[in-house]
């Protein structure tokens, strides 16, 4: 199959949705079809004139025949070219609808939520990365069940994470954007002064406003000295942080699926969470901490016990590990995508 994914650049960003679309390219050309990466310009997903020209280039330069993939963060570019894409029998891959993005302006979501709306119904299929995401697909956008399909991320086998061995530590990983609910989580931990934690946030300062903001907040509750705002990391050093952590938290106020989470419970790390989105679905109950989004006092209640009770921690850490061991791995996923390609 000739496929051409149409994505905003650079392809190479550190992200949950681009780690999903680089692997699935993987997989996807390691079992022989061919597939042209198209990095559309200009700002996304709220388009600029720049995105908008370029949406219209990159589509006219598919070649016919060839099927066609739009990531969902670029699709809003598309929205005058509804007809061309309903012709195409366009797909649409879906990780989380921009329209519900955390942070956003009124005008900004209304104007994402419409060009969603308009576009969404008419594309030949459209695949969603959780059951979450696709069941929204249908009362918040009109559009038909029986074209939508659901391939959810795969997670690497991973060594079990060996922990610190001194007090507890914190590990979150995650865009420095406001939907990530890093506030949430440094407010959290600021409840427990009398608890020997350490947090370390993973994550490019994509709102760098919002990041500057963070490392305000931490100085304003006094555990500056405790949080570590790391930055984009990977490869061994992403590792050694892995390997050295006793929590995995994240308290977006929504996620499509939770990636980072996947990877902890691979690595059999308890979780706090809040339920935000898929991420209360995809951890288990025996595992995990879960308290509402945006809610700090509850998220700080929650993980008091997990930080000092460390026989409690443990049997967290087994339940993760066994729970970690049954999601899917990437070496199916492509498949999984080629045969929801195969129904538009």
């Amino acid at each position: 199959m000739d496929i051409a994914l149409l994505v905003p650049g650079p392809f190479d960003t550190v992200s949950g949705g681009y780690g999903y679309d680089r692997r699935l390219l993987e997989g996807l050309r390691a079992s022989g079809h061919d597939v042209q990466v198209v990095e559309l310009q200009g700002r996304h997903p709220y388009p600029d004139d720049a995105a908008l020209a370029d949406a219209r280039h990159a589509l006219a330069a598919v070649p016919a025949g060839t099927r066609i993939v739009v990531d969902g963060l670029g699709l809003p570019a598309f929205a005058p070219l509804a007809d061309e894409l309903e012709r195409r029998r366009a797909v649409g891959l879906i990780h989380h609808p921009t329209a519900l993005e955390h942070g956003n302006t009124g005008e900004v979501r209304d104007a994402l939520r419409a060009a969603e709306i308009a576009l969404f119904p008419r594309l030949a299929r459209l695949v969603a990365t959780s059951q979450l995401t696709a069941r929204r697909l249908e009362p918040d956008f009109g559009c038909d069940p029986a074209r939508i399909g659901v391939v959810e991320p795969g997670t690497d086998p991973a060594p079990r994470s060996s922990g610190s061995g001194d007090g507890c530590a914190i590990l979150s990983v995650g865009a420095l954007v406001p939907r990530k609910g890093h506030d949430v989580l440094v407010r959290a931990l600021a409840t427990l002064p009398d608890l020997d934690w350490r947090l370390t946030v993973v994550g490019g300062a994509r709102d760098v406003a919002h990041a500057h903001g963070l490392q305000a907040l931490a100085e304003e509750l006094g555990v500056a000295q405790r949080v570590d705002f790391a930055g984009e990391v990977d490869g061994a050093v992403l590792e050694a942080m892995w390997q050295g952590a006793d929590v995995f938290a994240l308290a977006s106020h929504w996620e499509g699926y939770g990636m980072a989470v996947a990877e902890a419970l691979a690595r059999g790390l308890p979780v706090a969470v809040t339920a935000g989105g898929a991420l209360a679905e995809l951890a288990p109950v025996e595992a995990s901490v879960v308290s509402p989004p945006g809610d700090h006092v509850s998220l700080g209640k929650g993980m008091r016990r997990v930080i000092f009770d460390t026989a409690l921690r443990a049997q967290m850490a087994e339940a993760a590990w066994q729970a970690g061991q049954g999601l899917p791995r990437w070496s199916d996923r492509a498949a999984a995508f080629v045969s929801e390609l195969e129904k538009a």
